[in-house]
């Protein structure tokens, strides 16, 4: 059939299997929205107050489902609008096909109206991105782009097509989509040294990130945690791979790791580190960090290996596969002098207690406690962001989308609303801080308008709380431009964009409010005044190695 480039685009998009996409319209585009008219009964639009939180909304939508998260923009301000969102999306390493506008082949590089050289832009966040310059590559070029984001190591991929190709015509022929295949071969030879070393280890370490969730290996990675007897620890992007309630946990790793897992890295024989990248703000100092242990690296992206960390062995390839194949030799081995170690370990003080104000431990437990731990939870970032990661428990993947990697201010809200358009019925929260909230707050109309259910608890101290933290601790307290003492009514805000709101500020309302909150099924914004001081605890501080954290601020005085 002969069909319109716009046509032959959202024809494509339903080949894919794609019922729901982000975007904002503008004139490069609007061909591509008219025809999105057309197939509205096959594809919802859910249009966000701005570009990137259209991008967000697609990738929480993406880490939510485990599908390839899809937005769309006008060309100019509106493509480099999602710049932000296709970053963050490429370093959590996040299935995103990002779609763009762009002015008519004739005009381009003529600094037209709205014209920018969006795949230049996008060129070193992107897995790959096209710019179509036939209609009859258009195809093609979008099946091609859902494979690449799909395929091994997962990612954005950016289609940039000019206005005139969405209305020249050619013949469509439709294809039936086979879901990606991972090639990689992993040889007996691999996995037997892999075998030895595991086997030969008196005191093994799983160290797990965000790869294990990607492949859907969280069973894997369980099976061969109580088959071997070792502890685990998680990355941010890790959490939810391994139950955090199970006795192996140890707590996650790195800066804002736990004593436990910090120490327990350092003393190990065998670091087996299963998809994850050792980023700074997991290794700390490199040159201590791990050093009786010998290096076992699984992970799909042959790039990250001996990257930041050199290994003793290491296997490329899906990290489900691989895990599968050593669970199958693996010999079960009695390491309980290692464990007993261990747990010593997780017997010290770990995290300072809770105390008897409102504190943003006691509001996740509450949360925890009153969801039975089925919330999915999104959060912005900063200090918030790691409060949730250590007091909220993850017991499943895909239950914490966070922007690990870029560290992305605004991410939350239109994260959230992503998952919660993936699994409607879930219950959603974004922790968040005040001032990631008021970054992209504009999407509180998105969620309204769609009817989403997303309860935001802003964990308000009225600064910039981790920047202040280090100001604090590192900078003689010279609090430069990170307190926030602004007039900003986050009730009223709320109201305003017709969700509903409330203040907390004591301890025994955290229950009650909640559970109002949950009975609504409306959007909801929880403002929750938290002292300003209330700081992260453990940390390295910087220049220090892992063994060298700190639980709290007589441990930094000491030091």
């Amino acid at each position: 059939m002969r069909l319109t480039g716009a046509d032959i685009l959202v024809e494509c998009l339903i080949e894919q299997g794609v019922d729901t996409i982000f975007g904002f319209p503008g004139g490069a585009v609007l061909n591509i929205y008219d025809s999105l008219y057309k197939y509205k009964d096959k594809i919802k639009h859910y249009l966000t107050s701005h570009e990137q939180g259209a991008a967000h909304a697609a990738d929480g939508y993406a880490r939510a489902s485990g599908k390839v998260g899809v937005c769309l923009a006008t060309s100019g301000p509106g493509a480099t609008n999602l710049v932000t969102g296709i970053a963050t999306a490429y370093m959590d390493s996040i299935p995103l096909v990002a779609i763009t506008g762009n002015v008519a082949l004739n005009l381009i590089g003529k600094d037209s109206f709205q014209e920018v050289d969006i795949t230049g832009i996008t060129m070193p966040i992107t897995k790959h991105n096209f710019m179509v310059k036939r209609v009859e590559d258009l195809a093609d070029t979008v099946r091609q782009a859902f494979r690449i984001a799909q395929e091994g190591r997962p990612g954005p991929v950016l289609i940039d097509i000019p206005k005139d190709i969405t209305v020249h015509e050619c013949e469509y022929e439709p294809c039936v989509i086979s879901p990606p295949q991972n090639n990689t071969v992993v040889t007996n030879g691999v996995i037997a040294k892999a075998l030895a070393l595991i086997q030969n280890a008196e005191k093994p370490m799983i160290y797990a990130g965000g790869g294990v969730i990607a492949a859907e290996a969280a069973d894997e990675l369980y099976e061969l945690a109580v088959k071997i007897n070792a502890p685990v620890t998680l990355s941010l992007m890790g959490m939810g791979a391994f139950p955090t309630t199970h006795e192996l946990y140890t707590g996650m790793i790195g800066m804002h790791g736990t004593k436990a897992s910090n120490l327990a890295v350092t003393q190990c024989d065998l670091l087996i580190a299963v998809g994850a990248r050792f980023s700074d703000r997991v290794v700390s100092k490199l040159d201590r960090f791990a050093p009786k242990a010998q290096i076992l690296h699984i992970d799909i992206d042959e790039a990250e290996v001996n990257k930041n960390v050199r290994a003793a062995h290491y296997i490329v390839g899906d990290v489900k596969a691989v895990l599968a194949k050593l669970n199958q030799e693996l010999q079960p081995r009695d390491r309980s002098q290692w464990l007993d170690q261990v747990m010593a370990l997780k017997a010290q003080k770990q995290i300072p207690g809770n105390g008897e104000e409102l504190t943003p431990r006691y509001i996740l437990e509450k949360i925890y406690e009153l969801t039975g731990g089925e919330a999915i939870i999104a959060t912005e970032v900063g200090q918030h962001q790691i409060w949730t990661a250590q007091h909220y428990k993850f017991t499943k993947p895909r239950s914490l989308i966070t922007s690990g990697g870029l560290g992305t201010m605004g991410f939350g809200l239109g994260a959230s609303i992503g998952a919660s358009v993936a699994l409607p019925g879930k219950r959603v929260f974004n922790i968040a801080g005040d001032g990631s909230f008021r970054m992209n707050l504009n999407e509180l109309a998105t969620a309204v308008e769609y009817n989403l259910p997303v309860i935001v608890v802003i964990m308000n101290n009225h600064a910039l709380g981790m920047v202040r933290q280090w100001q604090s601790l590192f900078y003689d307290s010279r609090y430069s431009q990170t307190t926030l003492d602004r007039q900003t009514d986050f009730v009223k805000v709320a109201e305003a964009f017709g969700a509903v709101g409330f203040n907390l500020t004591a301890r025994e309302d955290v229950e009650k409010v909640l559970k109002e909150a949950l009975a609504l099924n409306r959007t909801v914004v929880i403002n929750c005044e938290i002292d300003r001081d209330h700081k992260v605890w453990p940390m390295v501080p910087p220049g220090a190695a892992l063994e060298d954290v700190i639980v709290d601020e007589s441990d930094l005085i000491k030091n």
